[in-house]
């Protein structure tokens, strides 16, 4: 899972004439775009192909990307999409994300013997022409459970793998049930696991890793080291369709083909990845300076009736939301402890806060409906995991106030004071984004305000990226509330970013509840498909009642491409690793 920043960036307006017209009545210039944006294709027009030519990617963001080339060690969306023409994930899958033998490695459950078993592809190289084998899928494990790398992305539920705890915490010098039968340079890896779970059908399951890592090039490196290894950051190996040629640091990276690409030759000569302000993202593909572009949904109107160019969208497995710190991460005992005591550790005011967000008028305001609120913290795309009845919080100021008198949040003079008669300040951390950020929260701002809620930005204003998360990873006391985003896997178990010992449940709650849900969710009965949905449902009513984290939108994520180019597509079995299969994309003849 990765954390994924808002697709908007901040500028300096005036905000009191967009603030107070966010909610307005509704003109032509708000006309809804769902219908246009359900229509839009999953893939370019199919074209015979020529070979060569160089395709220009824009990457919206308003700070500089990491350069993390390791799946491991980065837990950044903008890094995996600065990786794409090089990163795969060992498996293909279909459109349901479930994995088939197409990829780079096939994979084989055995329930009775209750192993996993990764077959990598004879001709699967690396971009040093040497073979992808057991020992390089053994490696990621080690990189991704040993507490030196302080890789992001390990939790407990990777447990399930005999002997991976005892590497975690420096027990054993070797992952006990990882098996490679024919040898470290052979390309079978028997994992031998406690029990399977009906997740791991799916690609990204969190149970079992889906990356490999050139064990013979990293080798000498300490995992200490890694994450900030010129091998990593500058010179990085793939067994995807690009290799890395140059890259000037949060800026720019220019690929060239991988010559020992297992899929076959790729159509291009070059792939050149480069940091523009989200800003400039409408005049950007306005002037057609890059081939190929991520839309920013509030700059829609500004861009859809460009000629030359190519609509191709789809609804992602993301979603924003608002998270409340009731606790902190312990990085001694590996998992997240609640303070009973915390500011935020009151239902009733977290369910307040939720009621007093107008989310549907501020997307209907700035994106014509292509971003859209979300009533549960399971995306709508995971079918009947996803609780229809389930309604979320719309805009409810009356509801609010109810709930804060209540709760003994008495007003005294302007603000509300909390329950033992002490003053009440909530500080918020928001990211930066496009021109329309600002106004976006300064609305929130002034929808809580109505509710006598002192709430204020953390630092007086809203935060780069990098530095945002830097304070929510790391619990800053500037921050009782936050609004972040998740880029999911293809798997819909939410153990690895909400339960006890997920370094990535950053609001840092904790219940024996919640982990008999999570359990569940996961566990032996779980392979009776009735049984998981309705796990997946309480836990979602339960999540939804508790509001430590209160889901608020998604949204279409529209790419403009040149109309020239052919083979790109946004659907799962055309794609790899969330993104699009790159040997593919080419110019048209």
């Amino acid at each position: 899972m990765k954390k994924m920043r808002r697709s908007i960036s901040l500028g300096i307006l005036g905000l009191s004439a967009i603030v107070l017209t966010a909610c307005g009545k509704s003109d032509n210039a708000n006309k809804d775009e769902t219908k246009t944006a359900a229509k839009f294709p999953t893939q370019t027009p199919k074209k015979a192909a020529k070979q060569g030519g160089t395709v220009k990617i824009g990457l919206g963001t308003d700070t500089p990307f990491a350069g993390i080339f390791s799946q491991e060690l980065s837990s950044d969306d903008i890094d995996s999409q600065v990786a794409a023409p090089g990163m795969e994930s060992l498996f293909d899958t279909d459109d349901q994300y479930q994995i088939n033998d197409k990829g780079p490695a096939t994979m084989k459950l055995d329930s009775k013997r209750k192993t996993i078993t990764i077959t990598v592809k004879k001709g699967v190289k690396w971009s040093d022409g040497q073979q992808v084998n057991a020992k390089d899928v053994e490696f990621a494990y080690e990189i991704l459970a040993n507490k030196a790398t302080n890789c992001p992305r390990y939790g407990s539920q990777f447990e399930i793998i005999n002997g991976l705890k005892d590497y975690h915490e420096g027990k054993a010098k070797t992952i006990s049930g990882i098996e490679m039968p024919d040898g470290e340079r052979g390309r079978k890896v028997v994992i031998h696991c406690k029990e399977l779970n009906p997740s791991m059908t799916n690609n990204g399951n969190r149970y079992f890793w889906n990356m490999a890592e050139p064990y013979h090039y990293l080798k000498d490196v300490p995992f200490k080291e890694l994450k900030s290894s010129d091998k990593i950051r500058k010179k990085p190996l793939f067994y995807g369709a690009f290799k890395v040629s140059k890259v000037v640091r949060g800026q720019s990276v220019t690929w060239v083909p991988n010559e020992y690409y297992w899929r076959g030759k790729p159509k291009l000569d070059k792939i050149v990845i480069s940091v523009v302000s989200p800003n400039s993202t409408s005049q950007a593909i306005k002037s057609h300076k890059f081939d190929v572009m991520k839309v920013v949904n509030t700059q829609w109107n500004q861009v859809k009736d460009t000629k030359k160019v190519n609509f191709v969208a789809q609804i992602p497995l993301n979603y924003h939301y608002l998270a409340f710190k009731v606790g902190k991460w312990d990085k001694k005992q590996g998992k997240n402890v609640e303070n009973p005591q915390a500011k935020m550790n009151n239902k009733s005011l977290r369910q307040a806060i939720g009621y007093g967000m107008n989310v549907d008028a501020v997307n209907k305001r700035y994106t014509k409906g292509l971003t859209f609120r979300v009533p549960t913290l399971i995306p709508e795309q995971f079918g009947d995991y996803f609780d229809k009845k389930a309604k979320g919080y719309n805009h409810n100021l009356k509801k609010a106030n109810q709930l804060l008198d209540k709760a003994g949040y008495k007003k005294k003079g302007k603000w509300r004071v909390q329950p033992n008669g002490k003053s009440l300040t909530i500080n918020l951390a928001a990211m930066s984004g496009d021109s329309t950020q600002e106004p976006i929260i300064e609305n929130y701002l002034q929808q809580w305000h109505k509710l006598g809620l002192n709430v204020k930005l953390t630092d007086g204003r809203l935060i780069e990226h990098n530095s945002f998360y830097d304070k929510v990873q790391n619990d800053d006391p500037a921050v009782d509330m936050f609004i972040g985003g998740w880029s999911m896997p293809s798997e819909p178990s939410p153990q690895t970013y909400y339960g006890e010992e997920a370094p990535f449940n950053m609001s840092r709650f904790v219940s024996d509840k919640n982990n008999q849900l999570l359990d569940e969710i996961n566990s032996q009965k779980a392979f009776d498909h009735k049984y998981r949905v309705k796990k997946f449902h309480e836990w979602q009513e339960y999540m939804n009642d508790q509001a430590y984290v209160i889901p608020i939108d998604n949204s279409y994520q529209i790419m403009a491409l040149n109309d020239k180019l052919t083979g790109y597509s946004v659907k799962p079995s055309k794609s790899n690793n969330y993104q699009p299969l790159w040997y593919q994309v080419g110019y048209a003849k």
